[in-house]
């Protein structure tokens, strides 16, 4: 039986040899496939993980008694006379073993249980806001990078037409309309980019050193993708302005605190314990075992749990009254957050549509009277030169409002646990 080969069509095998000699485009680093790895990677999460885990157990033993006592001892050891020191010679020499087992009162174990049930959601909420934070600063950082691998497209092209520029220079001086010293001016133009682009070369490698600091070896790969966009409805972050990182804190916090005035309070209320002793004597006398039971007696609570509930209660006020000043901050923030995102929203969109296409027009109209006679080089250079800034301009800002855009997202927006 002759095996059946069926070979692949020839586009399919031109996208896998492409893909084999060009791995930087099978290998590219999306903004999801950073904040991904940066959520597996980060050691700040490691160390919040941890802090939950460590919470939790702690809540365990939270509302159990406390550890039994082991007793043990002599009673009744003679010091004078013929049986001194001797265990076995007096009626009313006894040795000890017991056991005893102090009873926190039943309000005190219930505080405890909730201040370590308030302690895990702490975490627990600590744990999602490094979560954000850490997708905020890699969002931030990849969309740094992002900009400046930009940057660096954008001068591949400059070279491009800077090279064009050269040679129509040298096309009029050598058909002996131009002038001969005009011939420096596209090298100088060049040496200048050159200059630009070591800059750039140097932010590349901080902004990368960055990016590397959330998600390792991989913020080495090609970029790619658009500049991010999230969602920007006013209603829909002033509608989650309660649930901001900073904010998500203070119920635990306060849950906490309440359960540490219930357990202050709960002092008042006498603990107890009991206790069990086996006493043994002397062959001739017969053994004994004592039953005990004893009682705290709260009797000076107002210099003892008064001030211990007092100073409670100040930190539950503290905790509100911070829940307040924070939440005020950030609904300026929110504020202040909006009002330059929509400005920088606002002139991205003049630079695209009208700043940006009156610089190209002006250098092909300088370009155009050059060629024709009219116009000297430098003025070409000059408009070049603008072209360039503008160029330059417009993505500084696309970045600056992705990161403002980023900035709402992740405080107002990205709070999902």
């Amino acid at each position: 039986m002759k095996s059946r080969i069926r070979w692949a069509p020839p586009y399919v095998a031109a996208l896998i040899i492409g893909a084999l000699s060009f791995p930087e485009f099978a290998s590219a680093l999306t903004l999801e496939q950073a904040l991904s790895l940066a959520e597996q990677d980060a050691p700040s999460l490691d160390a919040q993980a941890a802090n939950l885990k460590a919470a939790r157990s702690a809540a365990i033993p939270a509302g159990e008694l406390p550890d039994p006592k082991l007793r043990l001892g002599l009673q009744n050891v003679p010091i004078e006379g013929d049986s001194r020191w001797q265990l076995d010679q007096e009626a009313m020499t006894m040795q000890m073993v017991g056991v005893m087992q102090d009873v926190p009162n039943r309000a005190k174990r219930r505080a405890r249980v909730e201040a370590a049930q308030a302690s895990v959601a702490l975490a627990n909420v600590q744990q999602t806001i490094e979560r954000l934070s850490v997708r905020q600063a890699t969002a931030e950082a990849w969309i740094a990078s992002f900009a400046v691998e930009q940057k660096l497209s954008l001068f591949r092209r400059l070279y491009s037409e800077n090279q064009l520029l050269f040679r129509a220079v040298q096309a009029r001086i050598a058909g002996g309309s131009g002038q001969t010293a005009d011939s420096v001016l596209p090298k100088q133009e060049a040496a200048l980019l050159a200059e630009q682009e070591d800059e750039l070369m140097r932010n590349q490698a901080v902004a990368r050193a960055d990016l590397r600091r959330w998600i390792g070896e991989p913020a080495d790969q090609p970029l790619t993708g658009d500049w991010p966009r999230w969602h920007t409805d006013v209603d829909h972050y002033q509608h989650n302005l309660n649930r901001h990182p900073a904010l998500l804190a203070f119920d635990p916090m306060t849950r906490e605190a309440e359960a540490k005035v219930r357990q202050a309070v709960a002092e008042k209320t006498p603990d107890w314990s009991w206790g069990v002793d086996y006493l043994r004597r002397g062959r001739e006398y017969g053994d004994m075992v004592n039953l005990s039971v004893s009682f705290d007696l709260p009797l000076f609570t107002s210099s003892r749990q008064d001030p211990k509930i007092a100073a409670e209660r100040a930190r539950l006020t503290q905790i509100e009254a911070q829940r307040q000043a924070t939440l005020r901050m950030h609904n300026q923030e929110l504020a202040a957050d909006l009002a330059e995102y929509q400005r920088l929203d606002r002139a991205l969109t003049r630079l695209e549509q009208t700043f940006l296409p009156l610089a190209e027009e002006k250098v092909r109209l300088a370009m155009a009277d050059y060629r024709a006679g009219k116009g000297v080089l430098i003025a070409v250079i000059d408009a070049r030169r603008q072209l360039v800034e503008t160029r330059l301009r417009q993505i500084d800002v696309a970045r600056d409002r992705s990161l403002s855009n980023a900035r709402l997202h992740f405080a107002f927006g990205d709070t999902r646990p």
